[in-house]
């Protein structure tokens, strides 16, 4: 089984928009990929959602409790300091470190420009997706 990190904006994409971010969120809800999450993405993700989307707190903690019943959550052991453009970047792949996590899955430019990190590689969800599909 394939183990994945995303990134927090994959979280509220699938939420907000749906299209392959949930794709993605539904694999590991239905079991088929391993999803890693840590207590930072959850957070950011509950953040953007209250503060740049005004989505009530009560909602935001249920998305929480749902991610919660499907991902894997873990507790990273290290602080890493990689993307050196964007340091709230590192939290992605300190989650995917220490899930021990092949893919990370993220639209962000900044992890992207990466290609891969420590054998993990990083990519768009659509070429997870194509990917994993064509399996």
């Amino acid at each position: 089984m394939k183990r994945i990190t995303a990134d927090s904006n994959q979280y509220v994409s699938a939420l907000l928009r749906g299209g392959k971010p949930l794709q993605l969120l539904e694999l590991a809800r239905s079991g088929q990929i391993e999803l890693a999450v840590s207590d930072d993405i959850l957070n950011e993700v509950g953040r953007v959602l209250r503060d740049k989307f005004k989505v009530p707190a009560e909602d935001v903690e249920e998305y929480r409790n749902q991610v919660l019943g499907f991902a894997k959550h873990v507790t990273p052991g290290e602080r890493l300091r990689v993307v050196t453009s964007d340091a709230d970047d590192d939290k992605i792949l300190e989650c995917a470190v220490a899930a021990g996590s092949e893919i990370v899955v993220t639209g962000d430019a900044h992890l992207l420009s990466l290609g891969d990190f420590s054998g993990i590689r990083i990519q768009r969800v659509a070429e997870f997706l194509a990917e994993f599909q064509a399996r």
